[in-house]
């Protein structure tokens, strides 16, 4: 009962040390080894393991153990120079959670923690291996890894699926890839049911990373690492393994042609058998079973929600149509109006017209009633010989567009056609003659028949003596003087299309400026009063200094004054 006390109390002492935030990093590291070193001899040199299972327990109730993991956790830049001190606080931590009695602490302990804990062991890890001196820090780091998967199987799947195991997976260093392959080795070996725990995407991982050593990788360590790791995963699932080791095709060969003869022909033979045997035939059976039996509640289930959001968009759909419905009786009803209000403006204007032309006769009765009886007779022979004249050049204008007409869409027809004539004949002139020069010219050797490509070397040397030639043999076409000349008139057609540049940006600057002024002239227009209240000052504003556009003004209002006084039919 003393020393249970004891270590209780020297747990509290060492969270309350913890609890000091002037502690560095060293001294945080330092108080920890020393306190969990402490704690642990203490309890393990008493009678009965019930004792170390109570200390542990006590370190992660009283939150020592989550201090172990913020240490391990922290920046990497933070940890230089201190890298045993931290490999030894990880295998402590490790060794504290293997047979801890969480209570009623269980779930998080499971799901929480530990997962943390693993974490913070494969971030030390993988700054570990960055650092060639740290290869035994490393070892230990991943025993530590090691001995906690063995005591909880269920860390496999974070493990397989971390950030940081992915990085050190990728290191091209052997001992590394090594130590990699054979963390699994013994905790297969350790652990007969270590597979039955894991899901099929943990053990696809898992046999993805012994197969990918095995490609990549030439070593003697590493391929007789990885054989016999997947050896030991057939012998526990033997069936479960077969089916996902025949999804990786090729690699009875790959074995065959890289790794036989190179010391371990045996597993190598073994490896080969169990991948080309036969034996998972009722496991493919069962497992199609139970796929299909899958594929059928997720059709029927499938099903069933389709047909109730069908039956809910019933009424989405009725009110839709109805909706389109309304739409398009509106849009006809629309149609019509604007049809009977085009019809109605037709015969408005062509009430207009007939009472205009009524109009235009009434007057020209009562002027033949005003007129001479002698002048009548001269008067309608020269309304008679206008109207003639109007009729024969509105003839003769016709005729003439479709004689030219007629003449323009015949001559472009025969032109079309000559084009059309000339481009075959030059088709087949080209078709022929490209015939002939291929029949005389020897048939060409494909230059890449018999080679295997070319490599980096072949192909800078290939550069050099093509650079060899042009140095020593230069073109005798284009003389430096004749280059000089091109580039003289390169230059001069630059500065002339600058130059013509200049001229249009000129003469777009000259048009903004005219249709500036003109939308000034059209808003003075648009602001003037009404001619009821003009003064004369208002009406000097809009007159012009300039004689030329005075004249066409006046012009322009004498050409007004005589259509208004025009007949009817001029007006049409």
């Amino acid at each position: 009962m003393t020393s249970e006390l004891m270590r209780m109390e020297q747990v509290e002492e060492l969270k309350m040390q913890l609890e000091d935030e002037h502690l560095d990093l060293e001294q945080r590291l330092s108080l920890l080894n020393d306190g969990l070193n402490r704690a642990l001899n203490m309890a393990a040199l008493q009678a009965g393991g019930g004792a170390l299972t109570r200390v542990k327990s006590q370190l992660y109730l009283s939150g020592v153990l989550s201090h172990c993991v913020h240490v391990l956790s922290v920046e990497p830049r933070r940890l230089r120079g201190l890298w045993s001190a931290a490999a030894t606080l990880a295998h402590l931590t490790s060794s504290c959670c293997v047979g801890v009695e969480p209570g009623k602490h269980s779930e998080a302990f499971h799901r929480l923690f530990l997962p943390s804990v693993v974490d913070g062991l494969l971030s030390l890890a993988g700054q570990l291996m960055r650092r060639a001196e740290c290869v035994s820090l490393l070892r230990k780091v991943m025993d530590s890894v090691g001995w906690l998967l063995r005591a909880q199987p269920q860390l496999s799947s974070q493990v397989l699926s971390s950030v940081h195991y992915e990085q050190i997976q990728m290191c091209d260093d052997v001992s590394v890839s090594v130590l990699c392959v054979q963390l699994w080795n013994q905790t297969c070996t350790s652990t007969r049911d270590f597979l039955k725990g894991l899901s099929d995407d943990s053990v696809l991982l898992l046999l993805n990373e012994a197969i990918c050593q095995l490609a990549v990788s030439s070593d003697l360590a590493v391929g007789g690492a990885s054989i016999r790791l997947i050896l030991l995963m057939a012998n526990q699932q033997e069936l479960r393994v077969h089916r996902l080791l025949l999804s990786f095709r090729g690699l009875d060969s790959l074995l065959d042609k890289d790794w036989r003869g190179r010391g371990f022909d045996k597993d190598v033979d073994q490896l080969i058998a169990f991948i080309q045997s036969d034996k998972s035939t009722a496991g493919f059976s069962q497992a199609s079973t139970e796929h299909v039996r899958a594929a059928c509640v997720i059709q029927a289930a499938w099903r069933s929600y389709r047909t109730r959001r069908r039956v809910k968009s019933l009424n989405r759909a009725v009110s839709t149509l109805q909706r389109r419905y309304r739409a398009r009786r509106r849009q006809q009803q629309q149609h019509r109006e604007a049809q009977q209000w085009e019809e109605e403006l037709k015969y408005q204007v062509c009430v207009r017209r007939q009472q205009a032309r009524r109009e235009f006769h009434q007057k020209q009765r009562r002027l033949l009633q005003l007129l001479p009886a002698d002048q009548v007779q001269s008067y309608l022979q020269e309304c008679e010989r206008r109207a003639a004249v109007v009729i024969q050049s509105f003839w003769r204008g016709f005729r003439e567009r479709r004689r030219y007409n007629h003449t323009q869409r015949h001559t472009l027809r025969q032109a079309h056609t000559q084009q059309q004539a000339a481009r075959t004949l030059q088709r087949a002139v080209r078709c022929f003659l490209q015939k002939r020069r291929a029949a005389k010219a020897p048939p060409i050797t494909p230059f890449w028949i018999g080679q295997s490509g070319l490599t980096d070397s072949r192909r800078a040397e290939l550069k050099r003596q093509v650079e060899e030639y042009v140095s020593l043999h230069p073109s005798s076409r284009v003389s430096r003087q004749e280059c000089e000349r091109l580039h003289e008139e390169v230059q001069l057609l630059l500065l002339s299309e600058l130059q013509r540049g200049d001229h249009q940006r000129r003469m777009e600057e000259r048009t903004e400026a005219l249709l500036a002024h003109t939308h000034t002239q059209l808003e003075l227009l648009r602001d003037a009063p009404p001619l009821s209240v003009v003064t004369a000052t208002d009406a000097e504003s809009f007159l012009s200094p300039s004689g030329p556009i005075a004249a066409r003004a006046r012009d322009a209002h004498n050409a007004m004054l005589q259509a208004s006084r025009l007949p009817w039919w001029r007006t049409l």
